[in-house]
């Protein structure tokens, strides 16, 4: 899933669907929500149509699509939005030098603004470079 999860990052998301996605690198809006938040529909949408399909077929290849999807959706909850956003005042203090990795690397892709400026697409999984020196760093 993160592979996938990647390319419409950096291919949807910065690309085609920016209109969506332009508002969480801004912050600049007043509300809670986001209209980068439909993002939770259009990943939810397949994930949800792939498991009805494949457990009407017997619990195929499709229902597993559908509940990785599901889990890399609450992935992204748990560490995009609670973790590394803190839209949830959840695990705000974490010495995991994984996390902070991670909080790093999405700090730098939003220091670019602009929809083709982006580095570091990835949510799980990123580069070492960001996991160095983390300890002892205010993010």
């Amino acid at each position: 899933m993160e592979g996938i999860a990647w390319s419409a990052h950096k291919y949807l998301m910065h690309g085609l669907l920016w209109n969506l996605h332009e508002d969480h690198h801004l912050h600049d809006h007043d509300s809670f929500f986001e209209k980068n938040d439909s993002f939770f529909l259009i990943f939810a949408i397949p994930s949800w149509l792939f498991m009805m399909f494949g457990i009407m077929a017997g619990c195929d290849w499709r229902m597993w699509v559908g509940i990785g999807i599901l889990i890399y959706g609450f992935c992204y909850f748990f560490v995009h939005e609670v973790f590394i956003h803190q839209r949830f005042k959840w695990f705000r203090n974490s010495n995991s030098s994984y996390l902070l990795g991670l909080r790093r690397a999405h700090k730098i892709h939003h220091k670019r603004i602009g929809k083709e400026d982006g580095e570091c697409f990835g949510m799980l999984l990123v580069p070492k470079k960001y996991f160095k020196k983390t300890k002892g760093i205010e993010l």
